[in-house]
């Protein structure tokens, strides 16, 4: 670099600070939408996604008559779930953007949503189709702010039940059970009830969860053989899916054979499976649907096969066996089937000196802290561990086994007898319990999990 002189020192300095400044921070660019492209402008980047991908922001805003937070729940939307452009463009309502989590932005310094969506609203940037005529435009105007104030009505509606219900909850909280009315009560467990629903469908919209399930290889391929092996089965039939997550049975069912396949699941992981569906070209074949199986209309009034991964711990806990017995009792066809079809429930006698002695001479000493009085509370407390087959000590026993096609939410609720004889001279530590599944109905090659 040239040595600076004392007249232009302090000229040429601001000069190469300034261009400092300029190197640190450049324009701000946005990607699109759709593709990795970017765009230094919100109307660069519509623009480019109208005439590229197919997709007009304004049309879609004035379809759906959003207002500004609605506009930013729709762009984080996209950017976390990354939709194609033609399934936005198919939506209706109950829109999939409406949760109050999509208010978080997705994208640091996101330029769209800087982006002022009042210019929208002129009726210049909607593309009428057929050359409508002005009164026409301004007819269609009136009925996006028409929708807008029912949609502003039913907002505040909600908004002044869920202040009633928190309310009510409050006042049921602190009111002495003694005192407290039945009606009270029950509406404050059913409020709980539905938090703990939220709370659990919630967890499966996370995708670790369903990565989890597709890596358990003896689980996944077992469903994968009994659908290839007995295709039979599911040639020319409907099938339905429930809880179908990834949508990995729904696929393996439409390459068996199936006519139509119909996925519900809950979660908000039915948008990646949508997306999924697509890329395997399966759309033709299967049909996806969010909400409970027992809250939605499904597309077809009976269907031949059900089939679900609704198994929990202990094969009951937080199992999805009763939405499978209502989805059977409402929409399965005479003669249809139900898979897996048998499962049962076992338990094991173990005996493992050390990790009994692991578990509970822990509290003795920890950190130098006398905790023993723990052990009361841990004792009892089951826990979920692989067991060394090493440490069974006695034959197994079967206390209950479910037919899925005939057994009811009522059978569900059991108590049983048992015996477990021991086959080992030790001591017995614990009781493990077990379940096992079944594909049997109609099946040339059975397969066990």
């Amino acid at each position: 670099m040239a040595e600076l002189s004392d007249s232009g020192g302090e000229e040429a300095w601001q000069d190469e600070e300034g261009l400092a400044q300029l190197c640190s921070d450049p324009e701000p660019e946005t990607p699109c939408l759709f593709c990795e492209r970017l765009f230094s402008s919100a109307e660069d980047t519509f623009s480019h996604c109208k005439s590229v991908h197919q997709f007009n922001i304004s049309n879609t805003i004035h379809k759906h008559a959003l207002e500004f937070y609605g506009y930013i729940k729709l762009i984080n939307f996209v950017r976390k779930k990354k939709p194609t452009a033609e399934y936005l463009n198919s939506l209706s309502s109950p829109l999939p953007w409406e949760e109050e989590e999509y208010l978080k932005p997705e994208l640091e310094d996101d330029l769209l949503l800087q982006f002022d969506i009042e210019d929208l609203h002129d009726s210049t940037n909607i593309s009428y189709p057929n050359g409508l005529s002005d009164n026409t435009a301004i007819l269609e105007q009136l009925k996006c702010a028409e929708r807008r104030a029912e949609l502003a009505e039913t907002a505040l509606a909600r908004a002044q039940e869920d202040l009633q219900k928190m309310r009510q909850f409050a006042q049921d909280f602190v009111m002495n059970a003694d005192v407290r009315s039945s009606s009270s009560s029950s509406s404050a467990i059913v409020d709980l009830q539905e938090d703990e629903d939220g709370v659990y469908f919630s967890s499966y919209g996370h995708y670790g969860i369903h990565e989890e399930m597709l890596k358990d290889k003896v689980r996944t391929e077992s469903y994968r053989d009994f659908i290839y092996k007995n295709s039979h089965i599911f040639k020319g039939k409907v099938v339905l899916d429930v809880g179908c997550g990834t949508g990995i049975l729904s696929m393996f069912a439409a390459k068996a054979g199936a006519k139509k396949v119909i996925g519900v699941d809950q979660s908000e992981i039915v948008y990646q499976a949508m997306d999924i569906i697509r890329l395997n070209n399966l759309e033709d074949t299967i049909t996806l649907v969010k909400g409970r199986i027992e809250e939605v209309d499904l597309p077809v009034e009976k269907v031949d096969i059900i089939i679900s991964e609704w198994m929990g711990y202990f094969l009951l806990f937080e199992s999805m066996l009763d939405s499978v017995i209502y989805a059977k009792d409402k929409y399965l066809a005479e003669g249809g089937s139900v898979y897996p079809d048998i499962c049962t429930i076992s338990l094991v006698a173990i005996g493992d000196k050390n990790k009994h002695a692991d578990r509970l001479a822990f509290w003795d000493n920890v950190y130098g802290f006398n905790m023993s009085c723990m052990k009361k509370a841990v004792i009892p407390e089951a826990v979920v561990e692989v067991v060394d087959p090493s440490t069974l000590i006695s034959e197994a026993n079967v206390i209950k086994r479910i037919d899925c096609h005939t057994t009811s939410i009522p059978d569900l609720e059991f108590s049983s007898d048992f015996t477990l004889i021991v086959t080992e001279n030790t001591v017995c530590t614990a009781v493990a319990g077990y379940f096992d599944v079944f594909f049997e109905r109609n099946c040339h090659n059975s397969v066990k999990p």
